[in-house]
C-alpha cells in the first residue's frame, strides 16, 4: 500500500467499543524511514526545551498594561515583563514605552514563574548588551551623557541602559568641589576609564574632559596674553595672600598688594568667591605657570600727582596702621602711607615702638621727603611736636647775662660773613 515511494502508516487502535482504527497518513521520510509516534511525540517535548535561563532571546510584545508586559518568545507559554525588570526608573509608563507587536530583546529569569508563564527581564538583557557598546566606546574614546542618580560614599552613582557606574570624587570635575551634592540630578557629558564585564563594573570621568578642554582654553590664552591688558575672570578661591581668578580655563593671582589701593587685612574685605573681577595683567610666566594680576585700577591711584597734595614741612593728621621694629606706617589716606621712623617717634629714646603707639591711634605727623616714584613718604612724629615754634627766629638764650658776642669780643670785627 505505497504511492509514490510514501507509505501509509495505519495504527491499529481499536476503542473500547469496538470502533473503527486511526490512520495516520504519510508520516514517512523522503528517505522511506517510518516515524513512529514515539518518535514524534518525542520530538515534540524536544521543541518545548529549547530556552533556558540566563538566555538572551528575541521576543514580540503580545499586550501591554501598567503593570507587566507579555511577550510571545516562540515558546509553548509566553514570557512575563513585570514593571520593576523594565528599568530601575520608578516613574515609567509602560504603556507608553511599547506597543503590541514590537520586537524586543529579552533575558530569560525562570522557565515558570508560578503561574505557568515564562519570568522575563528586559532591564537585565539590556545590561548584557550594553556591555559590548560600553567596550566600543572605551576604544573609540567616545564619550557618554549620564544623569546623576545619587551621592554615595567616596564619589557618585548613574544608570546607563539600568547598568549603575559609577563617579569617584575625584573624577568629579578639574576644578575644586566643595561639596558633590551640587552634582545631584545633573546630567554630565563623561568618559570611561575603568572597564570590566565579567565583573559588571565600570567607571566614569568628567575630569578627563575638563582637563582637555580646560587644555586647549589655556594654550589659546597663553598665546593672547599681553602685559598691561584688561581682562575679565571669576574668582575661584581665596587665600591669606591673595586671590585667585579664572580667566577662562587658567588661574591668576592678585596679591593681597594688588587688591586695592588701602591696606589690606583680608581678601574677602575687597572680593568673594564667584565675584565676577575685571583685572590687570602685570606679569607671565608660561614655563612656571603663573600670572600676576591687579584689581586696583591705576586711575584711581592716590599716589598720581601726591606733591600736589601734600608738601614736605607740612603737619597733618594720620592713623597708624601698622608697627615694626624700625617704626611704624602712619596712613594719611586710603591708599597712601608714610613711615615714622623710630628716631622720629619721640625726642626721647625708645626700645620698642609698641611702647608708644598703638595701631588705630591718630597722630599728628610732620612730613619729610616725598618720593612719588618710590611711593614713598618720611614722616616725624616729634618734628610734628615743635610744629608751634618759629625756628627762623631762633635766638640763642643767654646764659648768666654772658652773649657769644661778649666772648668773642673784638675779634670778630674784621670778618665779613
Amino acid at each position: 500500500m505505497t504511492t509514490d515511494n510514501k507509505e501509509e502508516v495505519t495504527i491499529n487502535d481499536t476503542t473500547a467499543n469496538g470502533e473503527e482504527n486511526v490512520t495516520m497518513k504519510d508520516m514517512t521520510t523522503d528517505s522511506n524511514e517510518e516515524v513512529t509516534m514515539k518518535e514524534a511525540m518525542a520530538n515534540t517535548e524536544d521543541s518545548k526545551d529549547i530556552i533556558h535561563s540566563g538566555e538572551v532571546v528575541q521576543g514580540t510584545v503580545l499586550s501591554v498594561n501598567e503593570e507587566e508586559v507579555v511577550v510571545n518568545i516562540g515558546f509553548m507559554t509566553d514570557g512575563v515583563i513585570p514593571k520593576d525588570e523594565i528599568s530601575n526608573e520608578k516613574d515609567i509608563n509602560l504603556t507608553e514605552m511599547f506597543k503590541t507587536g514590537d520586537e524586543i530583546s529579552v533575558y530569560i529569569m525562570k522557565i515558570n514563574n508560578g503561574e505557568g508563564n515564562v519570568l522575563l527581564s528586559k532591564k537585565r538583557a539590556d545590561s548584557l548588551k550594553i556591555w559590548d557598546k560600553f567596550q566600543e566606546i572605551l576604544d573609540a574614546n567616545g564619550t557618554l551623557e549620564v544623569t546623576v542618580n545619587d551621592i554615595v560614599k567616596g564619589g557618585a552613582t548613574a544608570y546607563i541602559e539600568g547598568v549603575r557606574a559609577f563617579i569617584p570624587a575625584s573624577q568629579m570635575s578639574d576644578a575644586y568641589i566643595e561639596n558633590l551634592q551640587d552634582f545631584k540630578g545633573k546630567t554630565l557629558v563623561v568618559k570611561i576609564i575603568e572597564l570590566d564585564k565579567e565583573n559588571r563594573n565600570i567607571v566614569l570621568s568628567r575630569r578627563v574632559i575638563e582637563k582637555e578642554e580646560n587644555a586647549v582654553k589655556r594654550e589659546k590664552i597663553w598665546n593672547e596674553l599681553k602685559k598691561g591688558e584688561k581682562r575679565k575672570g571669576t574668582v575661584t578661591r581665596l587665600a591669606k595672600f591673595g586671590a585667585f581668578v579664572d580667566l577662562g580655563g587658567i588661574d591668576g593671582l592678585i596679591h593681597i598688594s594688588q587688591l586695592s589701593w588701602k591696606r589690606v587685612q583680608e581678601p574677602s574685605e575687597v572680593v568673594s568667591v564667584g565675584e565676577e573681577v575685571e583685572v590687570n595683567v602685570l606679569d607671565f610666566d608660561k614655563e612656571k605657570g603663573r600670572i600676576s594680576l591687579g584689581l586696583k585700577d591705576e586711575a584711581g591711584n592716590p599716589w598720581n600727582n601726591i606733591t600736589t597734595t601734600y608738601k614736605s614741612g607740612a603737619i597733618v593728621e594720620g592713623t597708624v596702621v601698622k608697627l615694626m621694629d624700625f617704626g611704624a606706617f602712619v596712613q594719611l589716606e586710603s591708599g597712601v602711607e608714610g613711615l615714622v621712623h623710630l628716631s622720629e617717634i619721640s625726642e626721647e629714646r625708645i626700645a620698642k615702638v609698641s611702647d608708644v603707639l598703638k595701631v588705630g591711634e591718630v597722630v599728628k605727623v610732620k612730613i619729610g621727603e616725598i618720593n612719588e616714584k618710590d611711593r614713598r613718604i618720611s614722616l616725624s612724629i616729634k618734628e610734628a611736636a615743635r610744629g608751634n615754634e618759629d625756628f627762623s627766629d631762633y635766638k640763642q638764650e643767654e646764659q648768666g647775662g654772658v652773649t657769644l658776642g661778649d666772648i668773642l669780643g673784638d675779634k670778630l670785627k674784621n670778618f665779613k660773613f
